[in-house]
């Protein structure tokens, strides 16, 4: 069974969470706020500093993200589907994601950029997307160029066919950014070749197309275990425009080479719910005598009976 020490441990954490602060007085859209969330995140893409966003996937742990001190959330598609038992494939409806959102926003009152993954379908299913997360007073969506629906980006086996046509993209980002009422909304552009298996020329040949349609931040993705792409991204790149990175599979960098290359922001991606995950298994097999959870190689084992 659970011991005396883990249940204590419990009883702590209960207790420190029914002491948080009164609820966060957050006011959507333009009155009564001394600033917008949509401010916040646009200064904070813009930043000369290096930026974090930390993931959220539900209204507790967004609470728990605005309590530990970050600034901003990153709304993960993979954490919030994850979170409702089904897969990163655009499973989850998008109202059922902003349902999701409304809570985050009330119990943070952080700005929050959602992963927006393809925006959903089309030009006109993305735009619809701005506006409803206007209304929730989400500060931000990023959207990826890929074909709906889409597929994790670090599942194996992207292929370059996956990837949507940059004209098309580009017509996307600009439905967003001339839908949006809200001036300091941020559109940021997710490229996805290097992911899909292009390399460096169809990168910054895709980044250039989605500055110049009106994406406020380029996000550059890899999934590499070395920050060798990101890199070479970086150094063509000239810092013409802010960048954003996940670092979930180079996560040994040195976050100061972050600085060093002037990126703009940094999503922690994933890490609440994995982390949630994992006192999960060990809550559960510390009170079923019958079960052991190895956290390491991800497995849950039957014990045998003496």
């Amino acid at each position: 069974g659970i011991n005396a020490e883990y249940m204590g441990l419990l009883k702590m954490l209960g207790k420190a969470f029914l002491s948080l602060r009164a609820p966060l007085r957050f006011s959507r859209g333009f009155a009564g706020a001394t600033k917008r969330s949509t401010t916040k995140l646009r200064e904070m893409i813009r930043s000369p500093q290096l930026e974090f966003l930390m993931e959220a996937h539900n209204g507790l742990s967004a609470r728990v993200v605005a309590e530990t001190g970050f600034k901003g959330i990153w709304g993960s598609g993979l954490s919030i589907s994850a979170a409702m038992g089904v897969r990163d494939a655009n499973e989850a409806s998008w109202t059922q994601v902003l349902d999701v959102l409304e809570l985050m926003v009330d119990s943070s009152g952080l700005p929050i950029l959602l992963d927006g993954d393809t925006g959903y379908g089309n030009y006109n299913n993305a735009r619809r997307l701005v506006r409803k997360l206007e209304e929730r007073g989400v500060a931000g969506v990023c959207i990826e160029d890929k074909v709906f629906p889409k597929q994790n980006s670090l599942l194996e086996g992207g292929r370059k066919e996956n990837l949507a046509p940059i004209e098309e993209f580009c017509l996307k980002i600009k439905a967003c950014k001339d839908f949006q009422r809200d001036p300091d909304f941020q559109v940021v552009a997710r490229v996805e070749a290097f992911i899909a298996g292009w390399g460096l020329d169809e990168a910054l040949k895709r980044a250039e197309a989605y500055r110049e349609a009106g994406a406020d931040a380029i996000l550059i993705h890899s999934k590499k275990t070395d920050c060798g792409q990101i890199e070479s991204f970086v150094k063509e790149w000239k810092n013409r425009h802010p960048l954003v990175i996940v670092p979930t599979k180079y996560y040994t960098t040195p976050t100061q080479k972050f600085r060093d290359w002037k990126i703009s922001t940094v999503i922690w991606a994933n890490h609440n719910l994995r982390a949630s995950i994992a006192c999960l298994l060990y809550t559960s097999d510390a009170a079923d005598d019958s079960l052991r959870v190895d956290l390491g190689g991800r497995r849950i084992i039957k014990k045998k009976k003496k």
